[in-house]
């Protein structure tokens, strides 16, 4: 869909238009093209652009009729042709027309035409975002008075099931009637949507409106007294409508605000409760267009999010580099934490939490890959090592989600500077010396081998009885700390059994991995044979790719009773592969860090073992 979520304003629109045959629709389009309806309309109107000064934003209008044939599929299932289906699929807006003269054109909107398109993911939500239909009476110059049918109330049975009608208009091509707002409130739902903003069940504003208005509402107040100033006030709308308010106009504004809203005024200026009151208000007057104008001014797409062109990212790397956020991101996030951490016991609650994400659409790490992937208090609540672990996972993962949301939450440095590019692995194993902070291990192993358990161990979890098998990638990082008071931060991966070959189907992937560690049962010899072949995968893979990885064994339940051949044989093949014997699970599962780190700088694991680095706590099953 052009101009989706995360896009710019955007610079076309493509308005496709689509009804029974004969309802009007090639007249439509010859009548806002030329102002006049020709005496023998071509039965499918050639596509048509309006030009950019056709409207007073110079947005230009490009209009794509179609044939409306429908193929027979047999007894009540037609469907529509293939052209016409591949042109509303790229619709940015969609006028669907009946002709007031044919009761039947109006009973297809219901039996086919808006089941076809809803077929078609035509107007179904895209992230907030959704393809707008109007739909237009045609012909409604024929009831003599245009107007002596009450539309809205005609037609809300059907607006009530097809809640994707932004609005329905009556029109005539011949008298032209309503022929140039028909594509005017096309264009406008399209550039100043409204379902972004408002919940039309509910009829109360969305709440990343209000977000995205708080933030701004931040961003004005220079001086963080809660409250705008009659200048700041002005700064605000000069930075959006370009030109300054008079001290008179200033105070009829708070006038009506506060008739609107008691809290709205105090004695420093407007709040936040006046400012989205004010907001609410110009939205509420229909004035779209200005209420687009500041969001977009601000950064702001379609989805309410900052639009990518704000975000700058590094180009893309070579596949064994990453970013990492800059040592005076992670100190102005040190700094937030404690700002937000209002009870001063060093976690921050849910509610903290959300006070800190207040400005951004919500909070970024409710998705599944972050809801877990942090070390937390007993209460639940997040620890500085796990607050720093979410934005370095956000960071490897999603680097331009994290700078927009460090944007969201007010770090206003140089957003190019926000990242540290890594060098290459190879440039770091040729000097026997790496500045990473960030690494990234994946962990492999047969299923019920202990692959959850160990990321639970990682995060201080208690041993659980109950098996949930994973069944997509999991993560668990954390802050490990080092001798010497530095810090590092490891990032362990489970590979789902069954996402072992989709993972090693993409040649560079390995690339991004500094440690495969490979989780067997020690007591099941299916589970050792299992992890052995996963072993010899990934050790393939690597010699075909060039992108080699050290490897780990960890056997896990060593609690239970050892399986013999499983111990001989992962023994023998830790020497034929030249890598470190198993490291078994009981009591505590430890790897040394002056352990791993020879690793990376593609050495073998060796004689490091009297310097411990403790991955977690409990690991036995």
């Amino acid at each position: 869909m052009p101009g989706g979520p995360g896009s710019s304003a955007r610079s076309s629109v493509r308005v496709v238009v689509v009804g029974d045959p004969g309802t009007g629709k090639s007249s439509l389009i010859s009548a806002v093209t030329f102002g006049t309806v020709p005496k023998k309309v071509p039965p499918v109107h050639p596509p048509t652009r309006l030009p950019p000064g056709f409207y007073r934003d110079r947005v230009p209008v490009t209009i794509i009729d179609t044939s409306s044939r429908l193929e027979n599929k047999g007894k009540n299932n037609e469907k529509l042709n293939n052209a016409d289906a591949e042109e509303l699929k790229k619709a940015d807006a969609v006028i669907l027309t009946y002709a007031c003269d044919q009761p039947m054109s109006l009973s297809s909107l219901t039996s086919c035409w808006l089941p076809q398109l809803r077929s078609l993911e035509v107007s179904m939500f895209y992230a907030f975002v959704k393809v707008p239909i109007i739909v237009a009476e045609c012909k409604s110059d024929l009831r003599g008075d245009p107007f002596a049918v009450n539309l809205k109330e005609m037609m809300e049975p059907i607006t009530g099931q097809f809640r994707e009608i932004d609005i329905c208009l009556q029109c005539s091509a011949i008298k032209m009637i309503q022929v140039h707002y028909i594509f005017y409130s096309a264009r406008k739902a399209v550039l100043h949507p409204v379902d972004p903003l408002l919940d039309r069940d509910s009829l109360h504003l969305k709440p990343r409106f209000v977000r995205a208005f708080k933030r701004i509402f931040f961003l004005c107040d220079r001086d963080k007294d809660d409250a705008l100033s009659d200048a700041e006030f002005n700064d605000f709308w000069v930075k959006c409508c370009k030109a300054p308010l008079k001290p008179t106009e200033i105070a009829a504004v708070k006038r009506v605000v506060q008739e609107k809203r008691q809290d709205g005024v105090n004695g420093r200026g407007v709040t936040f409760k006046g400012f989205i009151t004010l907001q609410a208000l110009i939205f509420g007057n229909g004035h779209l267009e200005t209420t687009w104008g500041v969001l977009r001014k601000f950064g702001y797409g379609d989805d309410l999010e900052l639009r990518d062109e704000c975000l700058p990212v590094p180009p893309k790397l070579a596949p064994d580099q990453i970013v990492e956020l800059a040592s005076e991101v992670v100190e102005f996030l040190c700094g937030i934490f404690g700002m937000y951490d209002k009870d001063n016991d060093g976690a921050l609650s849910p509610t903290e939490l959300e006070h800190l994400f207040s400005t951004a659409p919500e909070s970024p790490w409710d998705e599944a890959c972050y809801r877990d992937a942090v070390e937390k208090t007993s209460l639940g609540n997040l620890t500085l090592k796990g607050f720093l672990s979410e934005w370095a996972l956000m960071t490897l993962l999603e680097p331009r989600r994290t700078l927009a949301y460090l944007i969201y939450i007010g770090y206003s440095g140089d957003a190019a500077k926000v990242f540290h590019v890594t060098r290459r692995k190879s440039a770091d194993r040729k000097e026997q010396l790496t500045e990473r902070n960030v690494f990234r291990c994946f962990v492999f192993g047969s299923k019920i081998a202990g692959k959850s358990a160990l990321l639970d161990s990682f995060l201080g979890r208690p041993f659980s009885e109950y098996y949930y098998p994973t069944t997509s990638d999991r993560y668990a990082a954390n802050v490990v700390d080092q001798l010497g008071g530095t810090k590092k931060t490891v990032i362990l991966q489970e590979i789902p059994e069954d996402g072992v070959k989709e993972v090693l189907s993409y040649e560079e992937y390995m690339a991004t991995c500094d440690v495969a560690l490979f989780v067997y049962d020690s007591s099941v010899e299916h589970s050792w044979k299992r992890t052995k072949e996963l072993l010899e995968e990934v050790a393939r893979q690597g010699e075909v790719s060039g992108h080699g990885v050290p490897c780990l064994l960890i056997a896990a339940k060593d609690d239970l009773d050892p399986c013999q051949i499983t111990v001989q044989d992962s023994a023998m093949v830790s020497q034929e592969m030249g890598i470190k014997p198993p490291i078994r699970g009981l009591p505590l599962l430890l790897l040394d860090w002056q352990l791993i780190e020879p690793m990376l700088l593609g050495g073998i694991l060796t004689e490091c073992q009297e310097r411990k680095l403790c991955l977690a706590g409990n690991f036995k099953r």
